[in-house]
């Protein structure tokens, strides 16, 4: 069953953080289309305006640009808010380990200052972003939640915070918070530019410019490639989960595994085109494999990804070809 059946109380309000970006700018407008009251909020640091431009003509979408580091933008864009879904974050691993101070302060003050404010106010469920980062240096694939290693960057360490705090909020306030592990999401409205941009709309963008893509490293690491849909999915069903499943993090993949010259040679395919890549160092902090074990979502939250990675890379290749 997809997200498209899932149903809220009519009156219920939905605020979503980090609004203007790829994920939340995705389940904005899920969930705008189905008719709910949403406030989205950003502060545009690396979301983009342009994701919400149809949504801010739609009469129950609010836009807030706020900063979640700061405790009274929270306090006052959770009043009245029923389901928090927490995307704001910095991403990317190598710009983690550039500059670790700012991401403890947007990832682990920031969350924090939204778990506090919904505390306050009386929201019913928090549900935020982890990464399948938090595994770390763990060899054994799949991965399972409760068996994790060292973890090897600032980002890692933040959602790891993240984590315990969700776990702490739970048992000692009674706020309902569910962490949601995702593997390497991909889809439409995914940034393709900049240093730090993610692997797949990064080669497509330079493929259709005529550039050869690096790959870092030798290509045969693997990763759990995990479409918008799913993760939206994720979101909505923790959005509906038991109280019991409230205080636990739950891996957010499509159960797949993927190698990183695959997915190019299935997007040369796609784009119909033939170009050797450049092999470049493994980047600092990086997972080798990666490969979700989705059971416990499965069980405790009814997620049921709909999409594989061979029909969402079908997707967001048709999409990148029309929108870059």
């Amino acid at each position: 069953m997809s997200y498209k059946n899932l149903k809220f109380p009519e009156n219920s309000v939905f605020l979503v953080t980090g609004a203007a970006g790829f994920i939340g700018s995705n389940i904005c407008e899920v969930l705008v289309k189905a008719g709910y009251t949403v406030r989205g909020l950003d502060n545009l640091s690396t979301g983009h305006i342009e994701n919400l431009e149809e949504l801010m003509k739609e009469p129950n979408f609010t836009f807030l640009e706020k900063d979640i580091r700061d405790l009274d933008s929270c306090l006052e864009a959770t009043k009245g808010v029923d389901y928090v879904m927490n995307q704001a974050a910095w991403g990317s691993v190598p710009r983690s380990i550039e500059m670790p101070l700012l991401y403890e302060e947007i990832n682990i003050r920031g969350t924090l200052n939204m778990m506090e404010a919904c505390r306050v106010n009386g929201v019913k469920k928090f549900v935020y972003a982890s990464s399948s980062s938090v595994y770390g240096d763990h060899p054994v694939l799949p991965k399972k939640e409760g068996h994790e290693g060292n973890v090897l960057s600032p980002y890692a360490l933040t959602k790891k915070v993240d984590e315990e705090y969700g776990r702490l909020y739970h048992s000692l306030y009674g706020l309902d918070t569910y962490g949601l592990r995702y593997f390497n999401v991909f889809g439409r409205r995914q940034d393709p530019n900049g240093a730090y941009a993610a692997v797949i709309p990064k080669f497509i963008k330079q493929l259709k410019n005529g550039e050869r893509p690096t790959i870092n490293g030798d290509g045969k690491q693997s990763r759990d490639f995990t479409y918008i849909d799913n993760v939206i999915e994720a979101n909505m069903r923790a959005c509906l989960a038991p109280s019991e499943a409230a205080g636990e993090a739950f891996n957010i993949g499509a159960g797949g595994r993927e190698f990183l010259i695959d997915v190019y040679n299935d997007i040369l395919e796609a784009l119909g085109m033939d170009v050797e890549p450049i092999f470049g160092p493994d980047r600092k902090g990086d997972i080798r494999d990666s490969n979700a074990d989705i059971s416990k979502a499965k069980e405790l939250l009814g997620y049921d990804p709909e999409y594989d990675f061979a029909a969402g890379i079908k997707l967001a290749i048709e999409w990148y070809k029309e929108n870059l």
